[in-house]
């Protein structure tokens, strides 16, 4: 059973991703940058960080790695709570909660019209160095799985296999009335067909994809209902306010107790979703690595804690140059 969860896990993985309108190149890559915290490494420590990484995963051959908002900044995605960069750094706006979306025919308008705005620029964002060297890092059997809190599908895009999606994927669409799964363009297409003459801008990207409109502006907004049923769509993502289905944590589990270490790049793991594998990984007496800008809530659990920007730091890898 947890192994047929996990290939549907996997055949839903965001691989519908392509078809989407794209930035042009010099926009991307002017942009993809701003989200990143400012934070210089030298050479010298460079070498230092990678020697030890390069030690840890010697180490341990088979390692479960957990990644945050601080692996995609790099291609463009705003994080949560980095210093002077993050949401919650530049605005008072939180993510939308479960039940208020359920309750909410307005708040759903709302959530909708936001993120019709923000999915063309999320959905469209391609990985960065970080991603690529964790899917080589799995080619060569060094990453046995690899559990991501984010919802941006840049881990599958970078050609990650072994993915556990902890909050699930904004590529994808749940009718809440009777469970179909569709992909998140193919509603893009919908909406777009119901909002013909509906127009707006909106003011920066959340981590989910979700962009800061008005009320006002949103007002007119209309959303498609499930094409099956008429029901609710809503993301395939975990809100605030609701829990990881117990399958998901029971498959992330059984991969962490197959390990022999962990690893959290890019993350606080601040939230108990993620950060409940640190203590168990600390209970079972496994090793813990941490790359990450800044402090985390698993620092005291770690053996080793080294801070970096993601795509500077993973390509250097010794395992990685030797390819």
């Amino acid at each position: 059973m947890k192994a047929s969860l996990f290939n549907h896990a996997l055949s839903f993985s965001c691989q519908r991703w392509h078809g989407l309108r794209r930035l042009s190149v010099g926009v991307f890559y002017s942009q993809k940058l701003d989200f990143v915290p400012e934070f210089h490494t030298s050479k010298q420590e460079l070498s230092y960080i990678t020697s030890r990484l390069d030690e840890f995963i010697a180490e341990n051959p088979k390692i479960f790695v957990i990644t945050g908002a601080g692996i995609s900044t790099e291609s463009g995605i705003r994080d949560y709570r980095s210093e002077g960069k993050g949401l919650y750094a530049i605005t008072n706006d939180r993510p939308m909660e479960y039940q208020v979306f359920l309750k909410s025919a307005v708040m759903r308008q709302r959530y909708w019209a936001r993120n019709y705005v923000g999915w063309p620029e999320f959905g469209s964002r391609q990985p960065n160095e970080a991603h690529y060297a964790l899917a080589k890092l799995e080619t060569l059997g060094s990453v046995h799985s690899l559990v991501t809190q984010n919802v941006d599908a840049l881990h599958t895009k970078a050609g990650s296999k072994n993915v556990i999606e902890l909050h699930g994927c904004s590529h994808r669409v749940i009718c809440l009335g009777c469970n179909q799964i569709t992909a998140r363009t193919a509603l893009q297409k919908r909406m777009i067909e119901f909002n013909p003459d509906w127009h707006a801008v909106g003011q920066g990207q959340a981590p989910d994809g979700d962009t800061f409109l008005t009320s006002e502006a949103v007002k007119d907004f209309k959303v498609p209902p499930c094409k099956a049923c008429g029901g609710i769509l809503k993301p395939e993502v975990v809100f605030f306010g609701d829990s990881v289905p117990k399958q998901i944590v029971n498959i992330a589990y059984d991969r962490l107790a197959e390990s022999d270490a962990l690893w959290i790049i890019g993350s606080t793991v601040e939230v108990y979703s993620s950060y409940r594998f640190a203590t168990e990984a600390s209970k079972q007496g496994k090793p813990i690595a941490i790359l990450n800008i800044g402090k985390t809530r698993a620092d005291k659990l770690a053996s080793l804690k080294v801070s970096g920007v993601c795509g500077t730091v993973l390509p250097k890898l010794d395992l990685l140059q030797r390819l």
